[in-house]
Order: structure tokens, then C-alpha cells, then sequence
């Protein structure tokens, strides 16, 4: 017999024990389910549904909506997310999952949500969308529902063992500083104007990323900016989600500034920073692999790792 219902207090363990024995290729700890569920301000537990047999945990679906905005007053009222669902592989195929992605849609609809959206959601992703390769089984699942591909995102990674500063970024720098650009790190006397920038001109995300990451002790020289004359041009940072020194971003150059090599010194001044604390690689999970950025992270050896399908249904 299964019984179904919300969190509550004390589900935590066998939530992650469940979490890790079913998406072995993208496991968490008791601080990642902390940090980016609990802790966060939009966590409602009543859509953290959860089914049992008997009293074991065998499957979960995580529905989430805004109830306070990214950005101004926006709460994106029509908007849900699904983040992540897995079942038990025993009760696969059982029915179980079909209740719970059912539960988790009419919790959503009855918030007058009428848009889902899978996986998404920020600030508190797992993963930008689904893996389809690594997935296989979900995908399906998904696309049955009535889930459709809106975009396909890529996670690059970089060694940075065989990286150097090479001569021909220097000259570029020192051309475009005689130009009267600048590249420096972060001070206190930057931070409201770089907030401004990376939310103002790519997405609120980046300026929280900044905001939150130095709250929680990302050490301010790990973002670099770019400037002409006294106005910001581009930035870029690493460390700054979830603490992890290696993973690089965000970074974005002002559109009417592209095609100088602004982003090419930057993104060389980022790694040659990395590589001088003794990191051994570079990555991130979302850029588009045929965007500007995609293409100039493929220019300085990036590879694409990892291909994932953000997946859109109306209710």
C-alpha cells in the first residue's frame, strides 16, 4: 500500500539517501539539500511531495513557485518548476511516479500557476534541464506528460593544467588599455555599479550571484571587471555558486563593447587567476553552444560535457 503526502521535519536523510541511489550521476549532501531547498525563501513543503510503501521512501517530485520575486515585485505568477523527481527503482513502472508528478501539478495549478517548467529554476537549480543521455528513462516519461524541448543548454569544462597566459592576450590587453579600457579585480568602490551591470544588462541571477556569493565569503578578487574609462563593460567571477572555487561564472561584455576581445581577456584573466590558487579545471553548467559566449569558450578550450533540455508543458 502507498501513502503519499508533503515534507516534514526528519525526511531529510532518507530523502538524500533516496535522491543518491537513483541519480547516481548527480548525487548531493545534507548542506547542498540545506543550502538550495530548505534554506530557500520560495521552499513550500506541501510541494515537496513525497510516497511511501509502508514507511520507506520510494519516490519524490519537487514542485516550487515564487513567493517572493527575483527581481523588483515580478513573482512570475503564472510560473512553476519542477527541479527534479526520482522513484525508487523497485517501484518504477508502479504507478508511483505518475501520483506524484500528478500531486505535484495540482499543487502548482491550485497556486494559479499554468506554466511548468523542468528544471530551470533559479536561483536554486540542480541542473539547468535534462539530461537526456544520462536520463534516458525520464525523458521519455517527460515528453509523455506533455513536456516540450523550449532550448538545449551545455555544461563545458577546461582543464587548466597545460593553460597559459599567452602573448598574443597580453597584446591584446595592453592595445585595448592603451585604448583607455581597464581590467582589474573588484573593490568595494565597484560593487553597486557591477551588481547593476550583470542584473540590468543579462539577468537578475547575476546579481544576486554576486550579492549572495560574497555575503557567504566568496573572496571579493575573484570577480574581475572590465571598464572604459569609469564605466563597467563586462565582469566575470568563479567561486560565487555554492562555493565551489572551480565553477566559473557568471561573465558577460556589454553588447555595443563585443568584438574587441574584451571577453577573451577577461575569461584568460579569470582561468590565470584560478590557475595561480592551484585549481586544476574550469566549468559551468549553462551556455548556449552557439551562442557568442558558447563560441568563445569553444576558441579557448572549452568542451561541451554535458547537453541538457529545458522542458516547458502548459496546464
Amino acid at each position: 500500500m502507498f501513502t503519499y503526502r508533503g515534507y516534514q521535519s526528519g525526511d531529510e536523510q532518507e530523502l538524500i539517501s533516496l535522491w543518491n541511489q537513483t541519480l547516481r550521476h548527480d548525487p548531493i549532501n545534507s548542506k547542498r539539500f540545506r543550502h538550495l531547498i530548505l534554506l530557500d525563501a520560495n521552499f513550500d513543503p506541501d510541494g515537496l511531495r513525497l510516497a511511501f510503501s509502508g514507511d520507506v521512501l520510494i519516490g519524490c517530485v519537487y514542485a516550487v513557485r515564487r513567493l517572493i520575486p527575483m527581481e523588483g515585485t515580478d513573482l512570475e505568477p503564472e510560473t512553476g518548476w519542477i527541479p527534479f523527481f526520482f522513484v525508487a527503482p523497485s517501484f518504477q513502472r508502479s504507478g508511483v511516479g505518475s501520483h506524484l508528478m500528478n500531486q505535484a501539478i495540482a499543487f502548482l495549478k491550485d497556486t494559479g500557476r499554468s506554466t511548468i517548467f523542468f528544471a530551470s529554476y533559479a536561483p536554486n537549480y540542480f541542473l539547468p534541464g535534462l539530461d537526456k543521455q544520462t536520463y534516458p528513462t525520464a525523458s521519455t516519461y517527460l515528453t509523455k506528460l506533455g513536456f516540450k524541448n523550449m532550448y538545449t543548454p551545455v555544461a563545458m569544462d577546461k582543464s587548466l593544467l597545460s593553460f597559459t597566459y599567452s602573448s598574443d592576450i597580453v597584446k591584446l590587453k595592453e592595445q585595448r588599455i592603451n585604448e583607455g579600457y581597464s581590467f582589474s579585480v573588484c573593490g568595494d568602490q565597484n560593487l553597486y555599479d557591477v551588481i547593476q551591470f550583470a542584473k540590468n544588462e543579462f539577468n537578475p541571477d547575476w546579481g544576486r550571484a554576486i550579492r549572495e556569493g560574497l555575503l557567504h565569503g566568496l573572496p571579493i578578487d575573484r570577480i574581475l571587471i572590465a571598464r572604459k574609462g569609469a564605466t563597467i563593460v563586462g565582469f566575470c567571477m568563479y567561486g560565487g555558486y555554492e562555493g565551489t572555487p572551480e565553477r566559473f561564472g557568471p561573465f558577460g561584455v556589454d553588447k555595443t563593447e563585443q568584438g574587441k576581445g574584451l571577453g577573451t581577456i577577461l575569461l584568460n584573466e579569470c582561468l590565470w587567476k584560478m590557475k595561480q590558487e592551484g585549481l586544476h579545471g574550469a566549468w559551468f553548467l549553462w551556455t548556449g553552444e552557439q551562442s557568442t559566449a558558447g563560441h568563445l569558450y569553444q576558441k579557448n578550450g572549452f568542451k561541451v560535457t554535458r547537453r541538457f533540455h529545458v522542458l516547458k508543458r502548459e496546464i
